[in-house]
């Protein structure tokens, strides 16, 4: 923390950037890692999410300029533009804001900034008037690794800028502002799991959480003796990308399809900030689908694959806001469905079992279960030859070695893997990293350990 504080002070002092007779409000937001679920979490399903040790800061200070000045040292790292400014006035139309963000690659990042505060424009403006901000932004949780690196930077500086405006912004509130950031300015289609561990998880702790739309349940501990690791296969994931998009459209897909042969009526429910289509059976989620229900009535009904052109011609229109149905794109929609049903019950026996598991043959359940979930992503087009190596190279050290099971996580297609394991297993961990670099010809980045959410960090006001 003291080298955040120092820089802050720095910027101060010497760089300009802050005006030295007005406080700073510095917020934190970890990264996080799916240890169950993960890519069910826009069909309703529970999720098993923890917290990383890597993190977003953010500082932010008022001006009276109204002018919006950021700079992100990571941005500075990857080649893109450091140091943008633009009037707040610009940020009041989202079509605007939209059109700014979009203009070039290279501030493409500001999205998940000025998205915010085009938010808080539009629900605080009385709190905001006509005064700017002033953002600093450092992070070190790895981009495209599918730890959330885009929500740690929405709800650090979402909550480091009500800490400025005086807004009281916190928990799924503040969870749920950042999905909306993230969906509808990014137009990335996130489920709120990313955000809302972000904010409320806490260190050493699973959430579970039902995403329907936003049910946080009690923090869990896993049991003493097993631990979390999770290795970056090196094949970059983007939710941007057509595999994730496509395969969640697929399991949209198919729910209007089952509807369908139902006679349910789906309509859209914009009563919420973030839309969605619902009905009276499974108030629009696949995951109020009983496993048994769907094998017995359902699943041989529902076509292998469809091109969204076919989809179009019998369902009649694509029930998900967020994800496009293209016309010649073939969509794998039993797989996709079939796993948002069964994905579900997974994470449900898994995060049962993990409560008060504490004999050997429940540590194999669980490492099995997450093998089960690996294996399902396949299936639904979503897998990567590199986090597949990495899943093999788990299960050959096996339980004997303290391994007990290893997943893709978040939306797949590469990404990072996360590994369960005993707390003495470190040496079969780190034969494991060490064979997967032999393969790849460097060494993979480990995440292990894990950290606060913002909420549960709070907020420093520094003065310098």
């Amino acid at each position: 923390m003291a080298s955040f504080q120092d820089t802050v002070a720095i910027l101060t002092r010497e760089g300009g950037l802050f005006n030295a007779s007005a406080p700073v409000f510095v917020a934190r937001s970890p990264g996080r890692l799916d240890l169950m679920g993960g890519n069910d979490d826009y069909t309703g399903g529970l999720v098993f999410e923890m917290t990383i040790r890597e993190a977003t800061w953010a500082a932010t200070q008022v001006r009276e300029d109204g002018q919006i000045v950021l700079r992100n040292q990571t941005a500075a790292q990857m080649g893109w533009k450091e140091n943008v400014r633009c009037a707040l006035n610009l940020l009041v139309d989202e079509q605007a804001v939209r059109k700014y963000v979009n203009a070039s690659p290279d501030i493409r990042w500001t999205a998940y900034v000025l998205g915010n505060f085009h938010y808080l424009l539009k629900k605080y403006a009385e709190r905001i008037t006509d005064r700017g901000m002033t953002v600093y932004i450092e992070s070190n949780v790895p981009l495209n690794k599918g730890v959330s690196s885009s929500a740690a930077v929405e709800v650090a500086v979402m909550k480091a800028a009500c800490a400025a405006y005086g807004i009281d912004l916190t928990g799924v509130g503040l969870a749920l502002a950042c999905q909306w950031v993230e969906n509808v300015i990014a137009e990335s289609a996130c489920g709120v799991m990313d955000q809302i561990t972000a904010v409320l998880g806490d260190e050493g702790c699973v959430l579970p959480l039902v995403c329907q739309p936003c049910n946080a349940e009690p923090l869990v501990r896993l049991p003493a003796s097993l631990e979390c690791w999770a290795i970056d296969s090196g094949a970059s994931h983007e939710v941007s990308g057509i595999e994730y998009e496509a395969a969640r459209a697929a399991a949209f897909m198919g729910y209007k399809l089952i509807c369908d042969l139902e006679g349910l009526d789906v309509v859209r429910d914009d009563s919420q900030e973030i839309p969605r289509y619902t009905e009276p059976r499974w108030n629009g989620y696949l995951a109020n689908l009983p496993r048994a229900l769907f094998h017995e009535q359902y699943e041989h009904r529902l076509p292998e694959t469809m091109t969204g052109e076919e989809y179009l011609g019998t369902a009649g229109e694509h029930v998900d806001p967020f994800t496009r149905c293209l016309p010649e794109y073939t969509y794998r929609i039993r797989a996709n469905t079939r796993y948002a049903v069964e994905e579900n019950q997974r994470v449900q026996l898994f995060a049962e079992l993990a409560r008060g598991a504490t004999t050997e043959r429940a540590f194999r359940l669980l490492g099995d279960l997450m093998c089960q979930s690996h294996y399902a992503y396949t299936e639904c087009g979503l897998a990567s030859e590199a986090t597949d190596r990495i899943v093999a190279l788990a299960r050959q050290e096996g339980p004997e070695n303290g391994v007990y099971g290893a997943k893709i996580t978040g939306g797949g297609a590469g990404g990072t893997v996360a590994i369960l394991a005993k707390k003495d297993a470190r040496p079969a961990v780190e034969r494991l990293v060490a064979r997967y670099s032999r393969v790849r010809g460097s060494e993979p980045y480990l995440f292990e350990g894990s950290s606060p959410g913002a909420d549960r960090f709070g907020i420093l006001e520094v003065r310098p």
